[in-house]
């Protein structure tokens, strides 16, 4: 009996260790992620070069004093549109104001004396006439009125002098503008060589581009521009309008202008913007910029490979240029026709499954 129980024991053992047991479970498939996906196709690119360009305006003025003297009152802040003619500033007008009386009376005491020399003359004329007086009375009279005629015009002009020098002590704005910088307080002595603000007309803008002679033989009139702001979008755009005829000795560059059309509003007089020359246009590969991923500064997109009856994600690093809109060109790294993945990137690996949507 015993020996039975150790029969039935041993052999369940076997049955527990060999034949009995399950095989161990497949793992499960890992599942296709749905991923958005956009072919790749030739799109015109331009062949270009970024310039550091400055912004100035064809109308530009500094306001300095043509007298001398202690600012009384400022009338303007920075950045204020101002109007043609307004007064900006003034100088203590008294000393001048005090000049202008005492002419004024001058020339009132002159007007007097013409005017009595002028009825003397013609009693003298009268009497002459009459045979009372002599020719040479006559003539001396006469002489007396011009001289009296001539003094009393110069007084009459100095007055204007002195009035239009009154004039000097009021800053007018010379045309309609924007106020730049106001370095002076008021209680300042000024002089003719104070710089006082600067009026800077911000309709008739161009940009300043210098261009290394090394493209020389490529620049010319009518080349494409276009201004970028510094998150690389476009704020005008433009095409040359001026070339200098010779080279800037010190930056070893041309001087090239482009006109801003008068509607872009957001750009000033002296602003830095990156000025893109565009040399020629040729159709290259682009790719959505939501595309690109970067991993230690290389940049990357995932592809969708077919493996099978379905497809995976396959990594490729690109070269690419510079932005073009929301597009990148890519200089090496894929064909026309590739499957770009454009969505669900953070959660994508090498070769992981995915499912395109479009």
């Amino acid at each position: 009996m015993a020996s039975r129980i150790a029969g039935i024991s041993t052999g369940l053992a076997f049955c527990l260790l060999a034949g009995c047991s399950k095989p161990p479970a497949a793992p499960p498939q890992m599942q296709a992620t749905p991923v958005a996906v956009q072919p790749v196709t030739l799109n015109p690119v331009p062949n270009s070069d970024t310039y550091v360009a400055t912004i100035k305006s064809r109308r530009s003025s500094t306001m300095q004093p043509q007298v001398d003297g202690n600012l009384t009152k400022i009338l303007v802040h920075s950045g204020e549109l101002v109007k043609a003619g307004q007064v900006l500033m003034q100088i203590d007008p008294l000393k001048q104001v005090a000049t202008l009386q005492s002419q004024q009376g001058t020339q009132a005491q002159k007007k007097a004396l013409y005017e009595y020399n002028e009825r003397e003359l013609d009693r003298q004329k009268k009497l002459f006439e009459a045979g009372v007086t002599s020719k040479q009375a006559y003539d001396q009279e006469l002489q007396a009125f011009q001289n009296a005629k001539a003094d009393y015009d110069s007084s009459v002009a100095l007055t204007a002098t002195q009035k239009q020098q009154l004039a000097y002590y009021e800053i007018r704005a010379p045309f309609a503008g924007i106020v730049g910088d106001v370095p002076v307080h008021v209680g300042d002595y000024v002089s003719p060589t104070t710089v006082l603000t600067t009026v800077d007309e911000n309709a008739d803008l161009e940009a300043y581009i210098y261009i290394p002679t090394d493209r020389a033989s490529q620049v010319r009139m009518g080349l494409p521009v276009e201004l970028l702001g510094s998150d690389g979008s476009v704020l005008a755009k433009s095409t040359i309008s001026f070339l200098s005829p010779e080279v800037d000795n010190g930056l070893q560059s041309i001087l090239a202008k482009a006109e801003i059309p008068k509607s872009q509003q957001m750009l000033r007089n002296l602003q830095l913007v990156n000025a893109r020359v565009i040399w020629s246009t040729a159709p290259k590969p682009t790719v959505p910029v939501l595309a690109v991923v970067r991993v230690g500064g290389q940049p990357f997109v995932f592809v969708a490979t077919q493996k099978g009856n379905g497809y995976e994600a396959h990594q490729v690093a690109v070269t690419l240029g510079e932005t073009v809109g929301n597009t990148y060109p890519v200089l090496s790294g894929l064909n026309p026709g590739d499957k770009v993945i454009l969505s669900s990137l953070q959660f994508l690996q090498e070769h992981a499954p995915v499912k395109p949507l479009g």
